[in-house]
């Protein structure tokens, strides 16, 4: 028996079916000895696997918000973009644009979830290595990519109907449920992969989770003032005499 489970495990084809097993194990069978096996693979070592997942995890994801989003505005049921429809035309040209700009900008939101994606597990398993867990970034990347690849795919479908008055409150308080059953898997994951304890592993992981926050909400809030700043100087020169 022992020298079954110490046998080397070969790399798994790359099929999706067999991706799609992997990501179902990892988030309805959880457990330490489950991702510590899962971190012990030979697609663990590099980073390869885990940041395809990832990218095509953001990629479909988008495309998926955007496709969704498109229907609900041509059905009139959410509101079309803000000064889209004046620029476009009608609520079905609206959001057939918008449809385009999503489908388009998909391959970025992948791109973007990945660089977000190694900067957050980069930071926990830095920290990791700071309370002696005996991970490496290759390992934890894999397992967390395996766990957060099907939270993002469900996300997608939710976040669009969140939107819909009364109904989105429903919507709203299911994706919040799922993110903290996601929340407690990545512990999991941290835990498994470093072979410490809990205290240890709360530190890893809500000390960056706190300053991945902050630095989201810094860059959006850029962002938001820089397109504001543009979007009141191009309405203010369209209605200069």
């Amino acid at each position: 028996m022992s020298e079954q489970m110490n046998a080397p495990m070969s790399p798994e084809p790359a099929g999706f079916a067999t991706w799609f097993s992997i990501w179902m194990d990892a988030v309805t069978k959880p457990s330490e000895q489950k991702y510590a096996s899962m971190a012990e693979h030979p697609n663990a070592r590099s980073n390869t696997r885990a940041f395809t997942w990832v990218f095509l995890a953001g990629t479909i994801a988008a495309i998926i918000s955007a496709v969704l989003q498109a229907i609900l505005q041509m059905a009139g049921i959410t509101a079309q973009v803000p000064g889209l429809s004046d620029l476009i035309g009608s609520a079905p040209r609206s959001a057939l644009a918008s449809l385009g700009i999503g489908l388009c900008t998909s391959p970025v939101a992948g791109a973007i979830g990945v660089l977000f994606f190694a900067i957050f597990v980069g930071i926990i398993q830095w920290l990791a290595k700071m309370f002696k867990g005996v991970g490496n970034f290759s390992q934890l990347a894999y397992v967390m990519a395996a766990i957060s690849v099907p939270f993002s795919l469900v996300t997608s479908l939710l976040t669009p109907f969140s939107t819909i008055g009364v109904v989105g409150y429903c919507f709203s308080a299911i994706s919040l449920i799922f993110g903290l059953y996601a929340m407690y898997l990545q512990l999991l994951a941290v835990k498994a992969v470093n072979k410490f304890g809990w205290g240890e592993t709360l530190g890893s992981y809500f000390l960056p989770v706190l300053l991945f926050f902050c630095i989201c909400a810094c860059i959006a809030f850029g962002i938001a003032s820089m397109f504001g700043v543009a979007y009141s100087e191009f309405l203010n020169q369209g209605f200069t005499p």
